[in-house]
């Protein structure tokens, strides 16, 4: 792809995201070099999510009747029309210059077959660096330990168009276990290398931790699942990994009142992390 066709489309799936859906919507208007397409995916909300999303002009608002987070991936992907085809969460805050960083990534004619994501922290949780560090070790090192290959993380991501025709019919289509860690397997045994940037990190709320306990175990076992479904010989340690984060991670995070800031301590907050937030 050259230079003049390099146009990306941002997928965000949602589902009930009327607290979140509005800080991420402000950043993705406030990036550097805007996104060419942005397409909100209403997996059939029953909150403002949607009335939300209509209020930004750039916004194109589709909706997915069939319930899931691998079915609203996928319509998303599949009304994209350029050949970037990037996806975040609907809680994410992108940083002013994730669409340039991709944008300058497949700007790089050997990097065409390359997928791209990027490293995270939690924004509802104290010291992000601290936490950063501990999420990219989990997601991403360890992941690579036991699949020989980098992953996906679903909040910030993005792949070619070429990419997802040739693995969308290879992905799992079941909601027992991590679409994003699903694809990237998939893309990896089509030859696709994955490209961790960990220059770069998007801000993430964490959820289901000191509320909803069961809820955590539960998403916690998508994790072994995922590794389970595809037979590998590791999957048995994503089962240790789970039970790990399950006793031990509610105590590095703070009292669930931190997920209750107003907008402006929030903003400041997120200032004070790093100034390439839009606040």
């Amino acid at each position: 792809m050259n230079n003049e066709s390099l146009k990306l489309t941002l997928v965000i799936p949602a589902y009930n995201e009327s607290r979140h859906l509005k800080l991420c919507l402000d950043a993705v208007k406030a990036q550097l070099v805007p996104a060419d397409e942005v397409i909100v995916v209403d997996n059939n909300s029953t909150d403002k999510t949607a009335t939300i999303a209509k209020k930004y002009k750039f916004v194109k608002v589709i909706h997915e009747k069939n319930q899931g987070i691998y079915q609203a991936r996928n319509r998303g992907f599949n009304s994209a029309k350029y050949n970037i085809i990037a996806r975040i969460d609907a809680d994410t805050i992108l940083p002013i210059d994730w669409v340039k960083r991709i944008k300058e990534f497949y700007s790089i004619k050997s990097n065409k077959n390359i997928a791209w994501t990027s490293a995270g922290f939690f924004y509802n949780i104290r010291f992000p660096k601290t936490n950063g560090w501990i999420q990219s070790q989990i997601t991403f090192r360890f992941n690579r330990f036991l699949l020989g290959h980098y992953v996906l993380w679903g909040s910030t991501m993005a792949i070619t168009q070429k990419q997802w025709r040739e693995v969308e019919d290879l992905t799992c289509k079941r909601t027992d276990i991590h679409e994003d860690l699903d694809l990237a397997i998939h893309l990896h045994k089509l030859g696709y290398k994955i490209f961790y940037d960990s220059g770069i990190s998007v801000a993430v709320f964490m959820r289901r931790v000191l509320t909803d306990r069961d809820k955590l175990w539960k998403y916690l076992q998508l994790w072994p699942q995922t590794l389970k479904v595809h037979r590998l010989k590791t999957g048995v340690l994503g089962w240790i990994g789970a039970l790990i984060l399950y006793i031990f991670w509610p105590f590095v995070v703070i009292n669930d009142k931190i997920g209750k800031l107003s907008e402006s301590k929030l903003f400041q907050y997120l200032k004070s992390i790093n100034n390439r937030y839009p606040y």
